[in-house]
């Protein structure tokens, strides 16, 4: 089966030919004086000048068509401010094994995803520095538990042996400006585990639920918006002002079998717009 991409981003020169200089004081001859023979010479310049003219019109018209087609940022002078989002490379779902069904389509209602984990982690954006312990392969659970507190580790890794957890895949990325970020999928045996974890364990959804590393305090992300039409539930925190050195967001995403954790951090402040773009893109291939 085919991927299934993602719908989320020379001028013309012409001559014209013109007609040589005539002698000095050349006239054209009226009709019946005996000029019959020049007569051709003249209709053939006013073709000439006549194909030029419309050449240049047309050139003209379709210059104006191809300006008029191109989004803003793609015409030269007239370029936008960025408004801070990330260039992703281009999105597509990746095959599928025969026969099977995407989630949360008919004839999946267990609402399984059948394609490589691994396929399905966000690629880094353009210019970012790979973090080359989270290269989007498998991790384990060891590393995944590390963006929590320690205290909160012991519990959190029984309840993955209880809940089954069957695979984790992750990747993590910094960017020039320092925004580190880290995403990591977690799949279950079914549905049912995913939510289990979700509400016995980690016990998100009006709140963050159990502590990042670092311990900061966070409260929801009154910025966030889910995506209309979605299949898919994702919810969106922030750490409160104070926030000390740098400031950490966090979302998880919960897609039928399979939950995203993804954590987002810059020293001063992190901005809202990257990481929104970040969730939306994820929930996207998750969903």
């Amino acid at each position: 089966m085919t991927e299934e991409t993602i719908t989320p981003p020379t001028a013309d020169t012409a001559s014209s030919a013109q007609p040589g200089p005539q002698p000095d004081g050349a006239t054209v001859p009226e009709p019946g004086t005996g000029g019959g023979r020049k007569r051709p010479r003249v209709l053939r310049a006013v073709a000439r000048w006549t194909a030029a003219v419309l050449v240049c019109g047309g050139l003209g018209a379709g210059t104006a068509y191809g300006i008029a087609g191109m989004e803003r940022h793609e015409v030269p002078g007239l370029a936008t401010e960025s408004d801070g989002r990330w260039q992703y490379p281009k999105l597509s779902l990746p095959a599928l094994p025969e026969g099977m069904p995407r989630p949360f389509t008919y004839g999946n209602e267990g609402e399984i995803h059948h394609a490589d984990l691994r396929k399905l982690v966000l690629p880094a954006p353009v210019g970012a520095k790979p973090d080359k312990s989270l290269d989007g392969g498998w991790t384990t659970v060891d590393q995944y538990l590390a963006e929590y507190e320690s205290h909160e580790r012991p519990a959190l890794k029984q309840a993955l042996t209880d809940h089954a957890v069957r695979h984790i895949a992750a990747r993590g990325w910094t960017m020039p400006d320092g925004t580190a970020t880290r995403i990591y999928l977690l799949r279950f045996n079914s549905v049912a585990f995913t939510t289990a974890f979700q509400d016995q364990d980690l016990e998100f959804g009006g709140e963050a639920g159990k502590d990042l590393r670092g311990g900061p305090e966070m409260k929801t992300d009154e910025l966030w918006t889910m995506p209309e039409e979605t299949t898919t539930s994702s919810y969106a925190f922030q750490e409160a002002e104070p926030y000390g050195a740098e400031q950490t967001r966090q979302a998880y995403i919960v897609a039928g079998d399979t939950l995203a954790l993804i954590v987002q951090s810059r020293k001063g402040s992190a901005p809202a717009v990257p990481f929104h773009q970040t969730v939306v893109l994820q929930n996207q291939l998750l969903g």
